[in-house]
This record gives C-alpha cells, structure tokens and sequence, in this order.
C-alpha cells in the first residue's frame, strides 16, 4: 500500500486591522480611539493663536467690496478739492503786505471810479429830462447835439482840449522801458478817468497803439523817444494816486530803473490833432 502525505500546514494569514471605534486591546474603552483622533487632528491645527492674530487674519488682507471703493475714490477727490481751495486761499496775495495808507488809497480810488459812473448816468438821466420838459425841444435837441459833438471831437482828437490834470515823466536812461509798460500806463490812465491824453506830441485815441522801435517806442507807427511825457486832462486827485497804488504803473517803472515824475497842474492844454478819417463803409443809420 502507498503512504498516504502527511497535512501541510496552512500559511498564515495576516491579521485584519481593529475596525473604527473598536478597542485595540482588551479591557480599553471605545472612546479611547476618539481621543487618540482629536489629539492628532489638534496637532495638525498647530498651537492656539492669540487674540490680536486672529482680529489681524480678520482685516487683512482687506476684503473690499466695489461699493466702498467706490466711496473711497470720492472721499479722495472731495479732500483734494479741500487742500487745493484752502491753498488758494492761503496764497499772498500784493495787497496783504501793503501800508494802511495805501489801502486806503486803492480804496478812495475804487469810490472815485463808482462816483464817475454815478455822476455820467446822472447827467444822461438829466439830458432826458430836459428832451422831455422842453417847451422847445428841436432846440433843445439841437444844443446837446453841438454839445455832443464837442465831446466826440475830443474823444476822436479833432479838436484841442484843456482843463486840469497831471503831467507825467518818465526817464529812461538805461533804455530799459518797453512799449507795454508804456500801455498799461496808459489804460491805467484811461481807468482813472483821463479824458483826454497825449504822449510827446502825438494824440491818443480809441485806436492808438504802441510798438517797439529801434532805440525807442513808436505810437500808431510814429516813432518817440524817451523821455516820454503824458499830457493827461482829468481829475487830478483821482489821476495820481491811481498810478502810485502798490504795485502799479510807477513801481513798475522804477524796477527798470526808470524816474517817474508826476506834477499836478490847474490847466493842461492838449493841442496835439488828429484828422478826420471818413469812413469808408459806415453811414448813420438815420441818413
């Protein structure tokens, strides 16, 4: 009879791990598995943070919605608006280091210019009366018509003109004073209520100019040189002041190292002349 083969032992098999919440050895509660899993979930967290680095986690990085950036952008301009108003404000301006006295002089020379104003609509105001009150007003019509025309022939230089005013003078050694400045003289002048003007002989009018010549400066294309001399017919008291104000004509003069001479005077005679030009298009409308 053949030998039967003794049994071969089975291999081993590995032993299946401990299912969740069950107790790796006898005798220990289930909880235990718990604890072990909060205690590595606690130490993958990392350690407790403070109460300034989570309020610091909290604002940054910001979280801005398109609302308040919005509002933001107008606070900017609105304080850029502010600081640009309150620098204006604060700039110097040439009247802030004046003397009183000059103040004082700008400020009866502003009254000067609203008391001509007044006066011219108060003789206009009475011309109209008198048109209107006249038993005989063709007459009257026709004596403020020559009236009229007086005023118009010495506004347009046709005719010579006196009464008080200033002389004024400038020396220009150095060759240092500039057809502008011999402008602003004169419309500031003009301002002051000059009513009648010339300069080394030559009649100012509504259409005069200035330009610069070669050693010197030339009015409506005729050449003059320094000294330049105004002959001014007005008020006086409003005259002068009006060009010694702070910063004015005379200051301006004298930064170019030119002399300024103003004299008042009771009687100025403007004899200087201008021909009557025809125009060459325009005709009254009542012809």
């Amino acid at each position: 009879m053949g030998s039967e083969l003794p049994p071969q032992d089975e291999p081993a098999r590995p032993a299946e791990p401990a299912a969740a919440g069950e107790a790796a050895q006898p005798g220990r509660p289930a909880q235990a598995g718990q604890a072990a899993q909060a205690g590595q979930a606690a130490k993958s967290a990392g350690p407790a943070r403070s109460g300034r680095q989570r309020l610091a986690e909290a604002v940054w990085p910001p979280r801005v919605s398109r609302a308040q950036l919005i509002v933001a952008l107008l606070l900017f301009v609105l304080g850029l608006g502010l600081a640009i108003q309150v620098r204006s404000n604060s700039d110097s301006s040439a009247l802030r280091g004046a003397r009183q006295e000059d103040l004082v002089r700008i400020l009866d020379e502003l009254d000067g210019r609203t008391k001509r104003l007044e006066d011219e609509k108060q003789r206009l105001e009475d011309q109209r009366k008198e048109l209107e009150s006249s038993s005989n007003q063709a007459e009257e019509a026709r004596r403020q018509t020559v009236e009229k025309e007086r005023q118009l022939g010495i506004l347009a230089g046709t005719v010579a003109a006196q009464g008080p005013g200033i002389t004024l003078k400038i020396t220009d050694p150095k060759g240092q004073v500039q057809s502008d400045q011999l402008l602003d003289t004169l419309q500031e002048l003009r301002a002051a209520g000059a009513e009648a003007i010339q300069v080394n002989g030559v009649r100012i009018v509504a259409s005069s100019f200035f330009s610069d010549e070669g050693g010197g400066v030339g009015i409506d294309g005729k050449k003059i040189t320094q000294p330049y001399e105004f002959k001014v017919i007005g008020k006086p008291q409003d005259l002068e002041p009006a060009l010694n104000i702070p910063g004015g004509v005379v200051q301006t003069l004298e930064k170019e190292q030119a002399t300024v001479a103003v004299t008042r005077s009771a009687k100025i005679v403007v004899d200087a002349l201008r021909a009557a030009k025809q125009p060459d298009y325009a005709r009254s409308s009542t012809s």
